[in-house]
């Protein structure tokens, strides 16, 4: 809770001035309205006359295509010049029910002596007419490197820039391999937007050779054994060929999904990184009602289960890990007009989630077959699921070997108060959990034993009035990770991700009589996190505060929406030992009213180049 003490004063006075002076949306009518949106008409003239101020704040679409873009930070580059390669081009039209489309990965030819220091994925897309938020993955040979979402397009065109940082997947990049794309798209006479999109990687030679150890004077031994890139990654995917994306689709509360896999038998190091989203009935699983709730009051299709969700990943039946996800909401939900330009935090770059295997090692060097299986608590239909498993490859050793000497799983912790009075109620859960895992490998590193920690607690308050229509959700996640390296040396390092998603959504449907409702839709959401890299000779920490708060309003009568308002304002503040940067932003339909952008630290900073192992920066 330390970190929302530090939200600017907007975010700690939003929920007291939304109490006083907003009507507000329930569980059910979110998914009503995403409906809403795409049940209207906008072919017939009437209601795209009626629906005109909702889509666009102009019809003409002589106007240039409007930029839509993800607040986030530029990505650090060498000075080196990039060489580019378009790798896809393709038109996205109607592609529904059919195979991803391939294109062919060759890595540059003409540079086999040259090391890049950094290598970027481009993903650059337009589209015009009508179209609503589809979900999409990128695939090179099975391994997901970009789970995304599209712009929504108005009649003038759209055109929307995803640049993501690949280096992690560099032993990929260096091979042959078929890329794949998933984008599922409907045409027809109500759905017209195709999109033109176009894949890019750019790579970017590294500089003079500088000294990654910085001021912290950390041992070569320990440089080398954290590297940032893995040797080996294999896919965690579901096989081609397939008429769908290759994730995994999780159905319900005691569906299972599972994949088989071998490693080689001198790995040092593993890492699991999974990535997620959810949709249809789960899409705005935070809001989904109890089912007493829904029971005492006898509503049909609405989503329920509660608002509590985990992703549980186990290998051979062991639980090793669990995600508890960032509330990602897509570029059509909740009211469209909230993320134009300005799209919601992880939409256009979903955000994966690391898992250590290390200590379990020593069961998996075996030569053997090994299965992840993955599961996602009180699920309802749908949950897309993939993962990415990072080896750290012995190339002084044939054989390595390693021993889990602790594994504890307790279940989840769980208190829920309710207080139920027909279709007004309140509700509050606590949950939490503790995963911890211990294990040796040795290596021709010596034996170097890592620890994993993972705690994770959630809380999450909800209040259902106004006979059902207006709803309270103010929930936070804190998503914890510590993984602690003894080398031989009896150096030590440990990396420590304190991550914190606070989530304030307030809504309701007011009655405006002759067939009218007014719908308003307030969010104020976060994505903080702080990192810390400690050794023997010093602390290296990075700190981010991702926080983006919406008001938006909408008129509706019977299947149309007569017109709307959405503002925006996001402010972005990255910073650590050798950069730092800040966004303060805000939007209203489409214009922006205000951006801001700092990148220069008011402290000295000092130059420090560490990884984390895990294949991130932590400074």
């Amino acid at each position: 809770m330390a970190l929302v003490s530090s939200l600017p004063s907007f975010f700690l006075l939003l929920p007291l001035l939304l109490i006083l002076h907003q009507p507000l949306l329930s569980s059910a009518n979110l998914y009503e309205t995403k409906a809403l949106f795409r049940s209207v008409d906008f072919s017939s003239k009437e209601d795209a006359s009626n629906a005109n101020e909702f889509i666009s704040t102009s019809s003409n679409a002589t106007l240039p295509p409007t930029r839509f873009f993800e607040v986030t930070k530029p990505i650090e580059l060498p000075k080196t010049r990039p060489f580019t390669y378009l790798i896809l081009q393709h038109d996205f039209g109607s592609t529904y029910g059919k195979p991803p489309v391939f294109a062919n990965y060759t890595p540059p030819t003409n540079f086999q002596s040259q090391r890049f220091e950094k290598i970027v994925l481009e993903w650059t897309a337009t589209c015009k007419g009508r179209q609503f938020d589809r979900i999409f993955g990128v695939w090179l040979s099975g391994v997901e490197i970009l789970r995304s979402c599209t712009a929504e397009p108005r009649p003038n065109g759209i055109v929307w820039t995803v640049q993501k940082d690949i280096t992690r997947y560099y032993s990929l990049l260096m091979s042959n391999q078929t890329m794949a794309v998933y984008l599922q798209n409907i045409i027809d006479s109500t759905y017209t937007g195709v999109y033109h999109v176009n894949v890019s990687i750019h790579f970017y030679p590294a500089e003079e050779k500088h000294d990654l150890g910085g001021g912290l004077n950390v041992d070569d031994s320990v440089i080398e054994f954290s590297s940032e890139a893995a040797d080996l990654i294999l896919p965690i995917s579901r096989d081609l060929p397939l008429n769908d994306g290759l994730w995994f689709e999780i159905q319900n509360s005691t569906d299972v999904q599972t994949k088989q896999f071998k490693i080689p038998q001198n790995v040092y190091r593993a890492v699991l990184e999974v990535y997620v989203s959810y949709h249809e009935n789960d899409e705005f699983w935070y809001t989904n009602l109890y089912n007493d709730y829904i029971a005492l009051n006898k509503l049909s299709g609405v989503p329920g289960n509660g608002p509590f969700r985990e992703v549980v990943v186990s290998l051979d039946g062991v639980v090793a890990g669990s995600v508890w996800p960032f509330p990602v909401v897509y570029t059509g939900g909740i009211n469209p007009l909230l993320w134009r330009p300005i799209s919601g935090i992880g939409s256009f770059d979903l955000p994966s989630f690391n898992i250590e295997i290390t200590p379990y090692l020593g069961n998996l060097l075996d030569a053997k077959t090994h299965a992840f299986v993955f599961s996602v608590t009180n699920a309802l239909n749908v949950w897309y699921i993939d993962a990415n498993l990072h080896l750290w490859i012995d190339k002084k050793s044939a054989k390595t070997e390693g021993k889990l000497k602790e594994h504890e799983t307790p279940p989840l912790t769980i208190s829920t108060l309710s207080n139920i009075k027909g279709t007004d109620a309140s509700f509050s859960s606590h949950i939490s959990r503790i995963i911890t895992s211990s294990g040796w490998v040795k290596s021709s590193y010596g034996t170097v034993t890592t620890k994993s920690i993972q705690v994770l607690n959630y809380t999450n308050f909800m209040v259902v009035g106004n006979e059902g229509n207006m709803q309270i959700v103010n929930q936070t996640i804190d998503y914890n990770d510590k993984v602690t390296v003894k080398m031989p040396s009896s150096s030590q390092m440990s990396f420590a991700s304190l991550k914190n998603f606070p989530l304030y959504l307030y809504t309701d449907s007011v009655d405006q009589k002759n067939g009218t409702y007014n719908s308003v839709s307030n969010i104020s959401r976060a994505f903080n996190e702080k990192k810390k890299l400690i050794t023997d000779h010093g602390v290296a920490a990075s700190s981010l505060r991702n926080l983006q708060q919406g008001e938006s309003t909408m008129l509706v009568k019977g299947n149309l929406v007569l017109s709307g308002l959405g503002s925006t304002r996001q402010v972005y503040k990255y910073d650590d030992n050798k950069f730092c940067y800040l966004r303060n932003i805000s939007s209203s339909n489409y214009t922006i009213l205000h951006d801001k952008v700092r990148d220069s630290c008011s402290r000295k900073v000092q130059k420090l180049h560490l990884t984390n192992g895990l294949g991130h920066h932590l400074i």
